[in-house]
């Protein structure tokens, strides 16, 4: 396999998966800076997820209308701009609007990266690819909170974002130069009212789950907006069986392959959402340790995602998609549910070592999964394929840390105490069974699922098949 592709790919990738959490770790610092409280600059972070759940939706239409190399070296470039802004921003108005033009850049980067990688690769290749973009999407978070911390103590919450502008600026250069020049797809008229309804029923969910699991608004503005997201997207499922080439293409869930993917993979991020959300809260809340503490332990998964790449493709061709999809999601979700067992006297190794074998799983739920979603197929549908995907991916995270903050919550209003160690472990649990019903979509698949993607076979027999289009 060319590894030039995904590896480019995943420079930017690793660029906008870092600073989506590297923030977090500096909110008081920034917060001091621009004379605002941390708990309202926590409105940044939701703008950012706001303007990616807005704009990932237009995502495939932009790289058949325009080219998906040239669409992804602009969302660089806008992700870049947006970061000085950031960096130079003086109050909160001005952070939260310099957060949504990030997002703007940070939607078209993962949706149309994953696009140029679909088309680029033979299929045959394409568990090997996927497993070099999806180290970012785990490393990134892993990362993100000891260099933020590192950062702000030690230089300045400036630097946060500025460290993006050579690495932009490398990433666009290396993608113009390396990166193959693809076939555009058959773009059409863009479906505005599509585009207005699928905006609003993501932005609305995101922000909706956002503002109730972290509130820096009333939570009542919180329901209300997921209210209208919701009915934001009946809207649009309504709207889409109407309309020839709507903008998200719900067609696509007709492929059984295709829809056991996304379901499976929405019901496991969620679990990945929120352990990321409850791993530091419970080392510096329950057991006291500094923010950079928390950092250096929750950095450990980041060796078990990476460790992965190098088995992916030996482990589907041996054990096909539905094996190691339902293996994953439970041993996944166990191991999850093991963090429970955690208290401040547990050794550190104890700990790493749960992390580094979590880690593991999961990027190998999310190498196959993502992989999977393209099985079956055809380069003509990846676009649409790739922006379902990644909207359900923005919906899947936050629903899992506004399930993991309301399970904090909840025993903590049930106990009648502040938030202590002892509300993790139930959190943790829970968490670990929604994760673990990851595995039941992908029960009805057969053995051979896949098989043209991951080679596996059959009582002996190359199960693989042509690669045709979803009807």
């Amino acid at each position: 396999m060319n590894r030039t592709t995904p590896l480019v790919l995943a420079v930017a990738l690793f660029m906008e998966q870092m600073d989506s959490t590297v923030i977090a770790t500096s909110l008081p610092a920034i917060a001091a800076d621009i004379e605002t409280n941390p708990i309202a600059l926590k409105l940044a972070l939701t703008a950012y997820l706001v303007s990616v759940a807005i704009f990932i939706p237009i995502s495939a239409w932009m790289a058949d209308r325009f080219g998906a190399k040239r669409v992804f070296c602009t969302a660089i470039g806008v992700f870049v701009l947006g970061s000085i802004a950031c960096a130079m921003a003086s109050s909160l108005g001005e952070f939260v609007l310099a957060r949504f033009l990030q997002g703007m850049g940070g939607s078209m980067m993962t949706p149309v990266a994953r696009l140029l990688l679909v088309r680029a690769t033979p299929r045959s290749n394409l568990v090997s690819a996927m497993a070099w973009l999806t180290v970012p999407a785990l490393v990134g978070p892993l990362v993100g909170p000891p260099v933020g911390g590192f950062i702000t103590t030690y230089v300045s919450w400036h630097w946060i974002f500025l460290i993006n502008v050579p690495i932009g600026i490398t990433g666009i250069c290396a993608a113009w130069l390396l990166l193959p020049e693809l076939e555009r797809g058959i773009a059409g008229r863009i479906d505005f009212t599509g585009f207005a309804l699928s905006g609003m029923a993501a932005a609305g969910i995101v922000f909706g789950l956002s503002v109730v699991s972290l509130p820096a608004l009333p939570p009542a503005v919180g329901v209300a907006t997921l209210a209208l997201g919701i009915c934001s997207g009946l809207l649009y499922f309504r709207h889409a069986r109407r309309v020839a080439r709507p903008i998200l293409d719900l067609s696509l869930f007709r492929n059984r392959v295709f829809r056991a993917a996304i379901s499976g993979g929405s019901l496991f991020r969620i679990g990945a959402g929120a352990t990321p959300f409850l791993l530091p809260l419970m080392f510096q809340l329950g057991f006291g340790l500094t923010p950079f503490q928390s950092g250096m332990l929750t950095f450990a998964g980041a060796f078990g995602a990476i460790g992965m790449k190098f088995f992916a493709s030996t482990t589907l061709r041996k054990g096909g998609f539905r094996t190691v999809l339902i293996s994953t999601a439970i041993a996944g979700g166990i191991f999850i549910g093991v963090a429970a067992a955690f208290t401040a006297q547990t050794p550190a190794w104890a700990i790493i070592a749960v992390l580094v074998a979590g880690g593991f799983l999961r990027s190998l739920f999310f190498t196959s999964a993502n992989a999977l979603v393209f099985a079956d197929i055809g380069d003509e549908r990846a676009g649409q394929a790739t922006a379902i995907a990644a909207v359900t991916q923005q919906i899947s995270i936050a629903l899992g840390v506004a399930l993991a903050g309301g399970i904090l919550e909840g025993v903590a209003m049930f106990s009648g105490d502040t938030l202590g160690a002892s509300a993790f472990p139930i959190a943790f649990v829970l968490v670990g069974l929604v994760t673990t019903l990851a595995a039941l979509p992908f029960l009805t698949l057969p053995p051979d699922a896949g098989s043209a993607v991951s080679g596996h076979r059959v009582d002996g027999v190359n199960s693989r098949t042509q690669v045709v289009p979803a009807k």
